[in-house]
């Protein structure tokens, strides 16, 4: 993320983005994408084609969507009450989740936005979506980049 002593309201998704973007492809094992995302201590992440192409995402939430459905006792340290997640999102021990492909399990309502959109319009994005995170694309709906709730508080606590 790029600090600037520009006002807030006229940074771009470009200036506030996270550029390391760990896409997950579609055909990738559920077992594996969680892996993926415990060992890049990320709660989501984008779902490519085999063209790199955004078709989804996967987060915490999709895990607990399917351990919820399916019945399953949260893994050690971890549990629910209610219904809901009480501890990290990493309750579900990823041997315990189906050797299926991601396309199976990500949402596919994910929400985009091109690297010259405003950082207010993001906010508003991610409040009508109730999402943490926004994934920046290219003019072929490639990844080049994420912004998150959290690096939209960095600009608001350094602005």
């Amino acid at each position: 993320m790029v600090m600037t002593t520009r006002p807030m309201q006229t940074l771009t998704a470009a200036e506030v983005m996270s550029r390391t973007v760990a896409a997950i492809p579609e055909e990738m094992p559920l077992r594996e994408a969680a892996r993926l995302l415990e060992r890049e201590q990320i709660s989501g992440a984008p779902v490519v084609d085999h063209n790199g192409r955004c078709v989804g995402v996967l987060s915490a939430m999709d895990f607990v969507h399917w351990a919820v459905k399916e019945g399953k006792p949260p893994a050690p340290g971890g549990h629910w009450e209610a219904g809901r997640v009480c501890s990290e999102w990493q309750i579900v021990d990823p041997e315990a989740l189906p050797r299926d492909e991601v396309r199976r399990f990500m949402s596919p309502d994910l929400v985009t936005a091109e690297p010259t959109t405003p950082i207010a319009d993001l906010a508003r994005r991610m409040l009508d979506a109730h999402i943490h995170r926004i994934i920046v694309v290219d003019p072929h709906r490639r990844p080049v980049g994420i912004v998150s709730s959290t690096d939209i508080l960095a600009v608001v606590a350094h602005g």
